[in-house]
């Protein structure tokens, strides 16, 4: 039965419908002034907006503007609108927010027609990109209905700042730079191409990016990883969609769907990117710096690296680099073969002195030990646990594997591991082009360019002879090659020979052929003090390098980094420029928070150092760098000095040429392992084949400036000592002549 209104009923009921809904306007304007004057919690600043409280990595940068890698919380690294393929901005509009450009921040058009879609069964959102870029910005997605209803009146309002403030470009912008697109902690568009497709977001084809603009709103379940199929359903959706504004024709789009994904998957971790080791040690001083400087955001709140988006410009060359990584890859895994077959067959147990005890201290400090024992596992459940298989990840020269072995093997295994570290620098500027710190810093991370130190043995043989040419000796002089008691210093010491030239030879053969009987003449002659001053003030910090005469041999410890440094002074004119990797530090914003400034002194005169590079080239063209000649085809004006400590535990060289300075390590975390033969264990043959390769490599690329045909510069003032060995004899000869007539 239909019961008909009279007109006072109708305007009843109109007047009810009316004070409804000017009650729930008045409401929703009532809660709009309340959130924002703030009653709801703050709302975000105008300086909030401009800097946005979201994690940002922190770029390392090399001196060719490559960026290194990056320290992150979430992998996240900005863009500008320029760097962005027009296919991203077209899909994310299209398929997210199709009146963006029409709107101030909220489309009130679709916000009322989202009841009548999900009524109909068309789930939809009512969020526009500016409200989600409020939201990504500023908070986490609440799960209690009424925090939501907040939250989305603060999205609003924060919204209308954004657009009033920013353009459409910029918003787009901050939006694509502040998206999930993942469970592999990939933040922003920019890791989202290098993550997915290894390229950059410039580059994005309309497939790819109708792909990452489709994970925005369900990045798990429309992952290409883990469920490729709902990734490409929802790829073709957004493609759909923006053939549906005009973005591309319907035969593109039918083109694109035929498509694989095509992924390049690329997770990236701490790990990834170029010199790792020298990103964990810059990393160190960089926090150093910022304390040690006071260096602080507003309201005196410290710096995260992890967070604060920093970008570090470093002296680092990224070709340099990776030819420094390249060359160590190419040679020590030939050298771990031949490691390898040198000990096959043999008794580790006998053939190695404490063999057990290092086995001992190995298992003591893994992780696996220190879980067991914190775990509350007894010392024979712990051997036990040691002698049970197990599966493990190792590494070796020819990629990692997975395998089972016994916790204890894997420990030989990895105390039988040769290691290897290398720094080349700029002798001029101090400037270090290429560091690798060890060989391979997932599975070894100890810097041994930096942090670790070593017995340098022969290679501090340049130190002695250059006091002694400081103080008038030629390399001409001539001296008997017989053995020599030095005292006054303690116990007399005597050094042994090993290789030893009989007869009379020049100094600079001496140094060439690293005879130990002639560098302890010298030391006898210009005695220990001195030689230690010049080494310190060459750059070389070691505690253990006292006033006495077996310094001149090399029995103190040092890092690859203080003696590449030192030898640089003797390529630079006498001049020790500090090592030096960091140059500046800036904001998010680029404003500079720290410039470096390098230490520089006059270690020696800058005819002694000339008159050395004259020394080190003989180690090249007639001592024991030879096959820099003869295997390897260097040519050109090159000086060095290989090194080799007792028992073959450590090999050096250290490269020296005019703009250039490279110093190579390599031997295994115990001294106690080595090669057993010197023809083998030498510096010539572990060390100084890497830097052969590095070299070749460096001079093939004419673009990085590193010149063949370039000699040392002799002083301006002209060489006051004699060079030429054949004038030298002639001059002691009347010398000589004079003294006689003299005497006579």
């Amino acid at each position: 039965m239909i019961v008909k209104l009279s007109p006072q009923d109708t305007r009843r009921y109109n007047w009810y419908i009316w004070r409804f809904i000017i009650a729930c306007f008045s409401f929703v304007v009532i809660m709009l002034l309340l959130t924002a004057f703030g009653i709801f919690g703050q709302l975000p600043s105008f300086r909030d907006l401009e800097n946005p409280k979201s994690n940002l990595a922190s770029q390392v940068i090399s001196s060719d503007k490559q960026i290194l890698g990056t320290y992150f919380v979430q992998n996240r690294t900005n863009v500008t609108y320029k760097e962005i393929s027009p296919y991203v901005i077209n899909a994310l509009v299209a398929t997210e927010d199709s009146r963006f450009y029409d709107h101030s921040g909220i489309d009130f058009n679709r916000t009322f027609t989202i009841i009548f879609y999900n009524l109909i069964g068309k789930k939809q959102g009512g969020s526009t990109i500016t409200q989600q870029l409020a939201l990504n910005l500023f908070s986490e997605r609440a799960h209690n209905p009424f925090k939501r209803i907040i939250q989305k009146l603060q999205e609003w309002i924060t919204a209308v700042k954004i657009e009033r403030h920013y353009t459409k470009e910029e918003i787009i912008t901050m939006y694509l730079n502040t998206v999930d697109f993942g469970a592999y902690n990939v933040f922003g568009i920019k890791s989202a191409a290098l993550t997915y497709f290894n390229t950059t977001p410039d580059k994005l084809t309309p497939d790819q990016a109708a792909l990452l603009v489709g994970m925005v709103n369900g990045p798990g379940i429309y992952s290409p990883i883990n469920h490729p199929d709902n990734a490409i359903n929802r790829r073709n959706l957004v493609l759909r969609r923006m053939a549906q504004m005009g973005y591309l024709s319907d035969g593109q789009v039918e083109e694109f769907k035929q498509k694989p994904l095509g992924l390049t998957f690329h997770p990236i971790n701490h790990n990834e990117g170029s010199a790792p080791y020298f990103r964990a040690i810059l990393k160190k001083e960089i926090q150093k710096i910022l304390v040690d400087k006071s260096i602080f955001k507003e309201g005196d709140v410290p710096y995260d690296l992890d967070r604060d988006g920093l970008k570090i410009y470093t002296t680092i060359d990224a070709t340099m680099q990776r030819y420094a990584e390249e060359a160590q890859k190419e040679y020590m895994r030939n050298l771990q073969a031949q490691f390898n077959e040198h000990w096959k067959g043999r008794s580790l147990w006998k053939g190695i002195n404490n063999f057990q005890l290092l086995l001992r201290q190995g298992m003591q400090r893994s992780d696996r030990y220190k879980a067991l024992k914190l775990a509350g596992k007894t010392d024979e459940e712990i051997k036990e646990d040691f002698n049970t298989p197990a599966k493990m990840n190792l590494f070796t020269w020819k990629g990692d594997i997975d395998t089972t072995m016994k916790p204890i093997d894997s420990i030989v295994y990895h105390k039988m591991m040769l290691r290897n570290a290398m720094m080349s620098m700029d002798p001029t500027t101090g400037y270090i082009k290429a560091w690798v710190g060890g060989t391979n810093f997932e599975h070894f991370k100890y810097d041994q360019v930096r942090m670790g130190t070593r017995q340098v043995g022969s290679t501090a043989k340049p130190f002695t002879y250059a006091v002694a040419v400081e103080a008038g000796f030629s390399p001409c002089m001539e001296v008997a090659n017989v053995p020599v008691t030095i005292t006054g210093y303690g116990e007399p010491w005597t050094p042994r020979s090993t290789g030893t030239i009989p007869g009379v030879l020049t100094l600079r053969k001496a140094m060439a052929n690293s005879q130990n009987y002639i560098t302890a003449y010298v030391m006898n002659e210009v005695k220990p003090q001195p030689v230690m001053d010049l080494i310190k003030k060459m750059g070389v910090n070691s505690p253990d390098i006292g006033p006495y005469p077996s310094i001149c041999l090399g029995t103190f410890n040092a890092s690859v980094y203080d003696m590449t440094g030192a030898y640089s002074a003797f390529a630079n004119h006498g001049v020790w420029t500090e090592p030096t990797f960091l140059l500046r530090i800036e904001d998010k914003n680029g404003n500079v928070l720290y410039d470096h400034h390098a230490n520089v002194r006059q270690a020696l005169n800058e005819q002694t150092a000339y008159v050395m590079t004259y020394m080190l080239k003989g180690v090249v063209d007639e001592g024991t760098g030879w096959r820099l000649r003869s295997k390897y085809k260097l040519t050109n004006p090159i000086g060095g000095k290989t090194g080799t400590t007792q028992s073959n535990s450590d090999g050096w060289f250290i490269g020296v040429t005019p703009q250039l300075v490279t110093g190579v390590w390599t031997g295994c975390e115990d001294r106690d392992i080595h090669f057993r033969s010197t023809n083998l264990g030498e510096g010539a043959n572990t060390a100084l084949p890497i830097f052969a390769l590095y070299m070749q490599k460096v001079y093939a690329n004419q673009a990085l400036g590193i010149k063949k045909n370039v000699d040392f510069d002799p002083p301006k003032s002209g060489v006051g000592i004699t060079l030429d060995c054949n004038a030298y004899h002639q001059q002691q000869q009347q010398n000589t002549e004079v003294e006689d007539k003299l005497e006579f």
